[in-house]
């Protein structure tokens, strides 16, 4: 058996400028799978790519059309890539149906949930109620800006392997209302979702937070992530 064949979308500034963090790639290097990044354009592709990939990796980015989820841009709204979120919600629902696994970071745990019909927040800071905590840290990208306490027996505190752990953190938009078959398995105290994975699947796993960048600094949740999703591909 080779290694596994993990493919990676891209953040694509305005639909024009295909960028990404290297990290994302060292993390799963690292894990013992074989990154293949994924540009947008491909929808029609979408099941030769899904037969050829094992697991996808659905990585940070910008903002989300409010549309794709029946609400208008909010003043706050940053700035969205159509063409992105297309192949995206594409992908996930061809990986979800094929039942391959899926880790989604940051701006993938919104897609994701968008993509079997969920909603978020256009932005947490005027869409809340509750007094927030800073959720876009001015530190280093591992530094661990707060805690995330993960739900008990759901395959995020298996894989932590605590109750409750620190997580870094780079995001304005979260994710709203959860549909089956996602649940929530892991939340911040200000009551933002920060983990979502499905009841259904093998491995599904939507976090918040940037386990990538962690991963590659040494922190051990995040390479336990990285690893058990590897291994599960």
């Amino acid at each position: 058996m080779g290694k596994p064949i993990i493919g990676v979308t891209s953040h694509v500034e305005l639909d024009h400028k295909h960028s990404l963090a290297n990290d994302y790639l060292q993390a799963i290097i690292q894990a013992g799978g074989i990154p293949v990044i994924l540009p947008i354009g491909i929808d029609e592709d979408i099941s030769q790519i899904v037969d050829i990939i094992d697991g996808l990796v659905v990585t940070g980015g910008g903002d989300i059309d409010p549309t794709l989820f029946g609400e208008e841009p909010h003043p706050k709204l940053g700035t969205i890539s159509p063409g992105r979120d297309s192949l995206e919600i594409a992908i996930i629902n061809k990986m979800l149906m094929e039942n391959k696994p899926i880790l989604a970071i940051c701006r993938g745990i919104q897609i994701l949930n968008i993509a079997v019909g969920g909603d978020m927040y256009q932005d947490i800071y005027s869409q809340t109620e509750n007094e927030l905590l800073q959720h876009s840290q001015k530190a280093t990208r591992y530094h661990l800006a707060h805690f995330v306490k993960a739900k008990e027996n759901s395959l995020l505190a298996n894989i932590a392997g605590e109750a409750q752990f620190k997580v870094n953190t780079y995001h304005h938009q979260a994710v709203r209302h959860i549909p089956l078959p996602l649940t929530v398995s892991g939340v911040a105290s200000d009551g933002i979702i920060e983990a979502i994975e499905s009841t259904e699947h093998t491995f599904v796993l939507g976090v918040q937070w940037h386990p990538e960048a962690l991963a590659v600094n040494g922190n051990d949740v995040a390479i336990r992530i990285f690893t058990r999703f590897i291994e599960s591909c």
